[in-house]
């Protein structure tokens, strides 16, 4: 258990720099392109760039995830263990894949790590898009 704890909890910081740092993107995108612009094209596009950037961000998180799956041997392909991170990294646990015991605590953890992310991503694009409103 503390194997597996151990070698996630490096894994969930990276993810957590990679979130701050795709926040700190989408502040910065809407900052320089969007805050100025008041119409509703500027809003559409302002809107589907910080999208765009969180879901790569969370992409990424999700792919560091699977290499950590197959570094550690429980998958025979990257593409296998990419699936299974997305799996546990959006919540579904569809329990097609299952990783060995040793290293079976790690899904539970990527997915609270996930829930985490998905969450921040969320509030990041909600924040963005009370920004605008309360410009009109």
């Amino acid at each position: 258990m503390f194997l597996a704890l151990a070698v996630g909890l490096p894994i969930i910081l990276m993810n957590m720099l990679l979130q701050s740092l795709a926040t700190m993107w989408c502040l910065r995108f809407y900052n320089k392109r969007m805050h100025e612009r008041n119409s509703m094209i500027a809003g559409v596009f302002g809107l589907f760039g910080i999208t765009t950037i969180v879901m790569i961000g969370n992409l990424l998180q999700t792919v560091t995830w699977g290499c950590l799956f197959f570094v550690l041997g429980e998958f025979d392909t990257l593409h296998q263990a990419i699936y299974h991170s997305g799996v546990n990294f959006a919540t579904l646990g569809y329990g097609d894949i299952v990783m060995s015991d040793k290293w079976k605590l790690l899904g539970p953890i990527e997915a609270m790590n996930g829930a985490m992310m998905i969450g921040l991503s969320g509030a990041s694009m909600l924040a963005v898009l009370q920004q605008y409103i309360q410009k009109k």
